[in-house]
């Protein structure tokens, strides 16, 4: 029992999903609340290397830049959105993890819910359509005719003999 539950043990430290940020001691900055601000920003940002990947998590070479920029920025007096702002405005809309809501994304918000929706509608017709079928009598119960009935216990009793053991 304890061997089993020492396995059981190992295999969930083992598919635990790690918990580890890629910031580097060196990259910490001294005023907490610029760094929990830092911390914040750099989880909404896209490592262009990774690039499903935030530059909080990242240990690309150019997250790290990204990181450094980041703080460099909060550290002279920028507000949240405008660090991110700047880093859009060099970087390309592609640097947010999360894209805004604008005339050039709009496109990409509003395709899921509509083809959830669209999809919703096609089951809802096709299950409406195939109840109107069997209400509506297109659809008949299969049931045999006494020909068939009759060919049927034909058949049987002429395979019979050939089933009985010898």
């Amino acid at each position: 029992m304890r061997r089993l539950l020492a396995v059981l043990f190992a295999m969930t430290l083992a598919l635990m999903p790690s918990v580890t940020h890629a910031v580097q001691p060196d990259e910490i900055m001294a005023d907490p609340a610029q760094e929990a601000r830092a911390r914040n920003l750099s989880r909404e940002l896209r490592c262009m290397v990774c690039q499903n990947q935030s530059i909080d998590d990242s240990d690309a070479p150019l997250a790290r830049d990204l990181r450094l920029l980041v703080r460099e920025r909060i550290a002279a007096g920028l507000t949240d959105q405008q660090v991110m702002d700047f880093l859009v405005a060099r970087y390309g809309e592609f640097v947010l993890l999360k894209p805004r809501v604008e005339g050039q994304t709009l496109m990409l918000w509003l395709i899921p819910p509509l083809v959830l929706f669209g999809g919703g509608i096609a089951l809802w017709l096709g299950n409406r359509r195939r109840r109107e079928r069997v209400a509506g009598g297109e659809v008949t119960a299969l049931t045999l005719t006494p020909e068939e009935e009759a060919r049927i216990e034909k058949l049987i009793a002429a395979e019979e003999p050939q089933k009985k053991p010898v």
